[in-house]
């Protein structure tokens, strides 16, 4: 239930490359067009993966009606069910592998940027950075309160030390991707549900709160944009009969190129 993801699977970076420090205008823009095409592919097979899912949920329900009853019709109904969770397997494969090909999303940060984003984040419980992909990843359970979007004081230190990186000579330069996630437990407290009435609008408004904390740090608006995933990113399997997993409770910052 609670958001995380600070994650993106989505979003990494790019537009720097370790051997001379910097891309060209031209290599710039290529890579914005590269990006541009393959994140709009992605948010196509993410719909179709949706319908797929619904698909499969439908099929479910209508073979174990056949089966209630004994009709004929539950050994095609079997094998639709079986086509169905292929394709859907077939189907976040191929987004992750997209996902994990994005252009902007598989070159190192600036020697400089990333050896300040490692002392950052090291010894901490709260942080994790992933040199990799660009991405600083905060566990929700100790960014905010069960159920809640305010950020924690403790948290609130945190991030004031990345604001610091992020507007130094060599952070300057990126922007910021704020997603948030959660697990698949429903909301259910009414005070809770009045708030956030459903995963989507938490992980949504966690995101944004940390957007408004980072504002108030002195990161320029323009320079940050907010997301949110509700359940449907976990990096971990989530506990039977909607009982989370606090692995999956994240919000996730992706430094980017400016404009990305």
């Amino acid at each position: 239930m609670q958001a995380a993801k600070l994650s993106v699977l989505l979003f990494v970076c790019v537009g720097m490359i370790l051997t001379n420090g910097c891309v060209s205008e031209r290599q710039y823009r290529d890579l914005k067009i590269a990006n541009s095409t393959q994140q709009r592919r992605i948010d196509e097979l993410e719909s179709q993966l949706q319908a797929t899912k619904l698909e499969l949920e439908q099929t479910r329900r209508s073979l174990q009606a056949a089966t209630n009853r004994g009709s004929i019709e539950a050994d095609a109904l079997k094998q639709k069910v079986a086509a169905l969770e292929e394709e859907l397997a077939a189907k976040k494969a191929l987004i992750a592998r997209m996902q994990h090909q994005l252009v902007y999303g598989g070159a190192a940060l600036p020697v400089e940027l990333n050896t300040m984003l490692e002392e950052f984040a090291k010894g901490k419980d709260m942080i994790t950075y992933d040199a990799s992909r660009g991405m600083v990843k905060f566990k929700s359970d100790l960014l905010f309160a069960k159920g809640s979007d305010e950020v924690a004081p403790e948290a609130l230190e945190a991030l004031k030390s990345l604001c610091e990186i992020m507007n130094s000579d060599q952070g300057k330069e990126f922007d910021l991707i704020i997603a948030g996630h959660t697990d698949d437990i429903p909301i259910a407290k009414a005070d809770t549900k009045a708030k956030h009435p459903t995963n989507w609008h938490l992980s949504t408004d966690r995101a944004v709160s940390v957007v408004l904390a980072m504002a108030n740090c002195g990161i320029s608006p323009e320079r940050m944009s907010a997301r949110g995933f509700s359940e449907f990113r976990p990096i971990a399997p989530n506990e039977a009969n909607k009982r989370g997993n606090a692995q999956n409770r994240r919000v996730e910052i992706y430094i980017v190129p400016k404009g990305a």
